[in-house]
């Protein structure tokens, strides 16, 4: 409960600034007594004197005075800028919340930050690193700004922008007789146990793609993260499947990886850029800036 008002900061200020009663009184239009007053109630709630007030001598602030002072002149601008929309869309545009789907973060994050600042340098960029249901949340409730992720469960309340599309990868053990292959078909692993993401949405997403080819799919596992999925599989516990597709030949313990693209056309995915509703300013121009980037970090 604040206990000292706006008002009386106002009229505290307007004292030490005019050092005098009289005069203060007539700038804030308000009569002297009622000025006086509202001091004398600052004072004895912070127990302290901010004046010193003598007959014939200008009103002159105590060391204390002046410490509140500076203090009470911040929060009054600070006040000010929450009364003024301008105000308030300034220090908005100067800061912008990307999110980013968790198992994208290991492969984009890095070098989004990295060429987001160099081409926004007076824009501070923060991040936030969620799962789909979370993500999606934070982008409706104005908490994320523009969010990178795959376009799963997402409803017309989100504008979409394509960043890239990929399709999944399956992880064997480098002797599985599939490995050597340059691409697999959904059909090729109708008889395999498969590895998949525990995400609600992705295993939905992907038992739909093997339904599609009428493929009931057996599900050996369902992995919390996508370096467990690879690990599994490196360790002979299934095939693999996931649409993130980190770099190297090991997995996570060490164990050898082969990797083989899955080409049929349904199961290609894009990667989207999505906000909702009106934005700050410069969101179209960072869009653009990593819609551009895709160039710079090439989708795996």
């Amino acid at each position: 409960m604040l206990y000292i008002s706006l008002r009386q900061l106002e009229y505290v200020v307007a004292v030490a600034h005019a050092g005098s009663l009289t005069i203060a009184a007539q700038q804030v239009n308000v009569s002297q007594p009622a000025l006086s007053v509202a001091v004398t109630q600052v004072e004895a709630h912070l127990g302290r004197k901010l004046f010193l007030r003598r007959k014939g001598v200008p009103v002159m602030l105590t060391g204390f005075g002046r410490l509140f002072l500076a203090d009470a002149e911040a929060l009054l601008a600070d006040a000010a800028r929450l009364e003024d929309p301008e105000a308030l869309g300034l220090r908005r545009l100067a800061r912008i919340t990307l999110g980013i789907f968790e198992d994208l973060a290991p492969i984009y994050l890095a070098p989004l930050l990295r060429w987001l600042r160099g081409e926004f340098p007076d824009v501070e960029i923060r991040t936030s690193v969620a799962s789909f249901e979370i993500l999606s949340e934070a982008v409706l409730a104005g908490q994320i700004d523009v969010a990178l992720t795959y376009d799963l469960g997402l409803d017309a309340s989100f504008q979409r922008q394509h960043f890239a599309s990929v399709s999944p990868q399956a992880w064997f053990q480098p002797d599985d007789p599939l490995a050597g292959r340059n691409e697999i078909r959904l059909a090729d692993l109708a008889d395999r146990p498969l590895i998949l993401s525990n995400q609600g949405l992705s295993i939905r997403h992907m038992l739909g793609l093997f339904r599609s080819v009428g493929v009931t799919p057996l599900v050996a596992h369902r992995a919390t993260s996508v370096e467990v999925l690879r690990s599994l599989a490196a360790n002979g516990e299934g095939v693999g499947v996931s649409y993130t597709n980190p770099a190297g030949a090991l997995s996570y313990d060490g164990k050898p990886l082969a990797r083989v693209p899955i080409a049929d056309a349904q199961a290609m995915e894009p990667i989207v850029l999505v906000h909702c509703g009106d934005q700050p300013a410069p969101l179209p121009a960072i869009r653009a800036a990593i819609l551009a980037s895709v160039v710079q970090t090439p989708a795996k």
